[in-house]
């Protein structure tokens, strides 16, 4: 699978620095004044410097998903449940608010999997979610 690339807003680098670095565990590549590279499980997300805004400007929606209002737009990696599991322990350790508490979503179902929900520092929404069997990915 080729990795992909994401560029996100940010209006504090070193906040990016902090929460994708120390507490996502994302190795920094490159990086300027006004970008650095994260290595997100072997994906290039960016976090680009933009200046704050007013939260009413960067609300974000919801759409109805099992239950839950599930922020939009999000981005995150599909883990293996090991490592979506150890994931959710890292970030319940560092007391990272969920969105979305992290949950077993359309449970006995074509599709079943783990998944979790949260904000970065910038508001920026990030799923994370593993499958029972990763063959369902796309399954209808």
């Amino acid at each position: 699978m080729n990795p992909f690339h994401i560029a996100f807003p940010a209006h504090d680098l070193q906040e990016a620095r902090k929460f994708y670095g120390e507490i996502l565990g994302c190795p920094e590549g490159r990086s300027a004044d006004t970008w650095i590279d994260f290595n997100l499980y072997g994906h290039q997300v960016v976090a680009h410097y933009k200046p704050p805004t007013s939260a009413t400007q960067d609300a974000l929606h919801h759409n109805a998903v099992d239950g839950h209002g599930v922020p939009v737009p999000h981005f995150g990696v599909v883990l293996s449940l090991e490592d979506w599991k150890a994931l959710r322990d890292r970030l319940q350790a560092h007391n990272v608010k969920f969105k979305i508490e992290p949950y077993i979503r359309f449970e006995g179902e074509v599709g079943e999997q783990a998944t979790m929900f949260f904000l970065d520092p910038f508001g920026n929404a990030l799923e994370f979610k593993a499958f029972r069997d990763l063959s369902a990915l796309f399954a209808t």
